[in-house]
């Protein structure tokens, strides 16, 4: 048997990891003077950080270095157990270096150690939304290397659709410009967001209304999602769940996919999204 191992960006809780046997490594975040893992709300309540967001705090990430990686991995080579690390995406961290470093180190101490790992070029639930796929295939008996290989050629098959309510966390993190977060704001222009092959976003579209951004997530994924009837398809928000509730209900009503689950955004991209963020994943042909 082999372990399949994640990052704390999948946005997955952690007690769903759990049930499928997948291990996460969590990456850092900084805020109100205090750092913390960013758990999937294993020890730190995620609605905790969404309030202290609310009352003003500007929270800093951290990635995973490659001392951390080297113990992780280490963990399960030491015990002779291969590993499958799917990882946040190499264009929007350095995260996915940083591992591949790390085999290199842990290699010259263990040879033998059979580490994978894929750039999964997704975030949030897209990341996630692979995961669970790959944990499924593990349990149905697909071996290592086959479900390696079948990442490669399939992870660009995740598609992502986001909308976000503060410009001003875009601003800061430099997506957008502070004449247009100020400008956008007062227009209640809200921007629509994807993830291009190459792992990073890029603002596609831009809509007057909170109602109109989400219409238009769900109307891109429901165009993007393949065979609805045997599709999962995966919703991520900070502190918004209504929101999160609109776009399941219009899912629902215009391509009837197997299922749609709704899962707090983490602490770690919600720092950079800020509050009202919804994000939606599916899968579907090859994003282009």
């Amino acid at each position: 048997m082999y372990q399949i191992l994640t990052d704390s960006c999948c946005d997955v809780p952690y007690e769903i990891l759990e049930e499928n046997n997948v291990d996460f490594i969590s990456m850092h975040v900084s805020i109100g003077g205090t750092e913390i893992a960013d758990d999937l709300g294993r020890h730190f309540k995620i609605a905790d950080f969404y309030q202290q967001i609310k009352n003003g705090a500007m929270p800093t990430t951290s990635q995973v270095n490659v001392g951390r990686y080297v113990e992780f991995f280490r963990s399960y080579a030491e015990k002779k157990i291969p590993i499958l690390y799917i990882c946040f995406s190499s264009g929007m961290s350095g995260s996915y270096q940083s591992a591949m470093q790390a085999v290199e180190i842990l290699k010259e101490d263990l040879p033998a150690a059979e580490v994978y790992v894929v750039d999964s070029l997704a975030a949030s639930g897209g990341e996630g939304l692979m995961v669970y796929e790959a944990a499924q295939k593990q349990q149905a008996g697909m071996s290592l290397n086959d479900l390696y290989d079948w990442l490669e050629e399939n992870k660009l098959t995740y598609h992502h659709w986001v909308t976000v309510n503060d410009l001003h966390h875009l601003q800061r993190g430099g997506r957008i410009s502070k004449t247009s977060a100020a400008i956008g704001g007062l227009m209640n222009i809200k921007p629509i967001i994807t993830v291009d092959v190459e792992g990073r976003l890029q603002n596609v579209d831009k809509v007057r209304g909170r109602k109109k951004a989400l219409q238009l997530v769900a109307d891109r994924i429901s165009e993007a999602t393949k065979d609805p009837a045997n599709q999962t398809i995966f919703i991520t928000t900070s502190a918004d769940q209504e929101g999160a509730e609109e776009v399941k209900r219009h899912l629902e009503e215009s391509i009837q996919p197997k299922e749609v689950r709704i899962f707090p955004l983490g602490t770690t991209i919600a720092s950079h999204t800020g509050l009202g963020c919804i994000a939606v994943f599916t899968r579907g042909e090859k994003r282009s």
